[in-house]
């Protein structure tokens, strides 16, 4: 059964940085590609970063480019989200979603093309 834990949310100041963490069970994390996503209150979820099975990342949002990094740690089975330079836009509930891919996929950051998801974890950034 596949499972997807993210953690490392909370509550940070304008400016500060998070580490977000996705562990993956239940699969070979080196077969799969991981999104990270994004829902404010009212509003659509939306794709933040994504990277494929190879290791080729998509950077879907320009309001993140620059602050926000994702990488993969295949032996310790867990996706990260480096969120750097915050900001008050990016408070929204942070989901990780993976995906079973050939070889050769490209990273892709679309809701739809995701089978997998975690419960979300509550990112805030307020003074």
């Amino acid at each position: 059964q596949v499972q997807l834990v993210e953690s490392g949310g909370g509550l940070v100041h304008p400016g500060g940085s998070l580490k977000l963490s996705c562990a993956l069970s239940g699969i070979r994390v080196d077969y799969y590609g991981i999104g990270w996503f994004r829902q404010a209150p009212g509003k659509e979820r939306e794709g933040v970063s994504c990277i494929s099975r190879s290791g080729g990342i998509t950077d879907n949002l320009d309001s993140v480019k620059g602050r926000f990094t994702i990488s993969r740690a295949n032996d310790k089975k867990t996706v990260y989200l480096q969120m750097n330079s915050l900001k008050p836009e990016d408070t929204a509930v942070y989901y990780c979603a993976a995906k079973r891919e050939i070889l050769s996929a490209v990273p892709t950051c679309a809701s739809w093309y995701y089978q997998n998801w975690g419960q979300g974890t509550q990112v805030t950034v307020s003074s």
